[in-house]
């Protein structure tokens, strides 16, 4: 299930709105809470635009749209695909409501708290994925969540690792360099057997012969 949601903007992490939770979600998710700050921190323009993060029992999800980043934190079984289908829905009604207002200067934090009242009554549509709405939104052909990056929290807080485009790109190019010098290691293979396969095969053939008679007789 979605468990709460937080919106901040793009350029400098501020928060322009969050979900309210209730005091046992306050206390569950006070240490990830403080890593979706540090989400925001290294957030940028060239930042993937579509992220999941793995932390323990939790995943973040997030997009980035018209300057805003629309963040998430899940139960790791809750499907990627109504998550981020959840967060679009925010993003098209905050940006109809506010998205001209989202870059005035001197904006204070949680300016816009009263967007609670549309992510709390959007979460309780998607907290049962069971319902007739769900289902309809994981069968349907929406954008395939599995070319979506997925990074792992620990590598992203202690080990330097990047939510940049760029980096994400670099990865999938040196994937398919090794996919490709694979394939071509095997079509190799495949062509030298084909060239030396049947002599090799008849010069067994004939030496098997001559043990054989040289054996026997």
């Amino acid at each position: 299930m979605v468990k709460t949601t937080i919106i901040a903007r793009l350029s400098d992490g501020l928060p322009l709105a969050a979900s309210m939770d209730d005091e046992q979600v306050e206390t569950e998710l006070a240490e990830y809470k403080g890593q979706a700050k540090s989400i925001f921190k290294r957030l940028n323009i060239n930042s993937e635009p579509r992220c999941s993060i793995e932390s323990n029992g939790y995943q973040f999800h997030y997009i980035i749209e018209g300057g805003v980043c629309y963040l998430c934190i899940c139960d790791k079984s809750y499907p990627r695909k109504l998550a981020f289908s959840y967060l679009e829905e925010l993003a098209k009604e905050f940006n109809m409501s506010y998205g001209n207002e989202v870059e005035k200067p001197g904006l204070r934090p949680y300016a816009f708290v009263k967007f609670d009242t549309f992510m709390q009554k959007t979460k309780r549509i998607y907290q049962d994925t069971r319902t007739q709405h769900n289902l309809t939104k994981l069968n349907e052909d929406l954008q395939d969540v599995t070319r979506i990056m997925t990074k792992n929290m620990e590598d992203l807080l202690w080990r330097g690792d990047s939510l940049d485009r760029m980096s994400h790109i670099s990865g999938e190019l040196k994937d398919s360099a090794k996919m490709f010098k694979d394939k071509a290691r095997h079509l190799n293979l495949q062509a030298l057997y084909r060239k030396y396969g049947p002599p090799a095969i008849i010069a067994s053939f004939i030496l098997f012969v001559l043990f054989v008679r040289y054996y026997w007789y």
